[in-house]
């Protein structure tokens, strides 16, 4: 049986999304849908079938997804946009992941090369622990986050929905971050964080917009 998985999203992290599908080895064809197409028609090595999910609407209802869309709260949307049509969301994998046989992860999640889910964590639906990320024991993920490339979070740790910790970051154990935060690059988190923030540096402090 033929089995096809739609990225919706064909920008540069959706290529690492189609290059982390293809080394599953799950299914026969990886396409994808975007707002640019038909100008735009191929994502690396893949092809761009439609504009959006709706024009596939009428196919069969087996075809499975995921959002490779790199702003959470626009991939959370169109996730539950597309669920909403009786499609079917995956998580991706890589391979060369480590995920603990303890863990869970929401439909829709990525886990790319070299990352480190461990323990009893627990990932809500459509999140993303980048390139070499890792994620410690007993940590607590909400819906839509994105851990990004080499950031590290240390056990116990919760993090709300639709927040992103930068490339190079880290979590100090225990810490409790709110929802849509956004942590910068290289910052080191050793206090909570409330919802709404921008933090920054090391110890990462609230950021000034004035």
């Amino acid at each position: 049986m033929m089995k096809t998985l739609i990225i919706i999203g064909a920008g540069g992290h959706g290529k690492v999304v189609a290059d982390a599908a293809e080394q599953m080895a799950h299914w026969n064809e990886i396409v994808f849908v975007d707002l640019l197409f038909p100008e735009l028609k191929k994502c690396g090595s893949w092809d761009v079938v439609a504009k959006n999910f709706d024009a596939l609407e009428n196919q069969d209802s087996s075809l499975e997804f995921v959002v490779a869309i790199g702003d959470n709260a626009t991939r959370l949307k169109v996730f539950l946009q597309c669920t909403s049509l009786g499609f079917h969301p995956v998580s991706i994998i890589h391979p060369s992941s480590y995920i603990s046989p303890y863990v869970k992860i929401g439909a829709g999640s990525v886990v790319f090369a070299n990352a480190v889910v461990n323990v009893s964590a627990s990932l809500g639906r459509c999140c993303i622990v980048n390139t070499g990320a890792t994620i410690d024991h007993d940590c607590t993920l909400g819906e839509s986050v994105h851990i990004s490339p080499g950031a590290n979070i240390a056990g116990e740790v919760s993090i709300g929905d639709k927040s992103w910790v930068g490339i190079g970051a880290c979590v100090k154990q225990q810490i409790e971050i709110g929802d849509n935060v956004i942590v910068g690059a290289g910052a080191a988190v050793v206090s909570n964080v409330s919802n709404d923030l921008v933090v920054t540096g090391t110890p990462a402090r609230q950021l000034s917009l004035s």
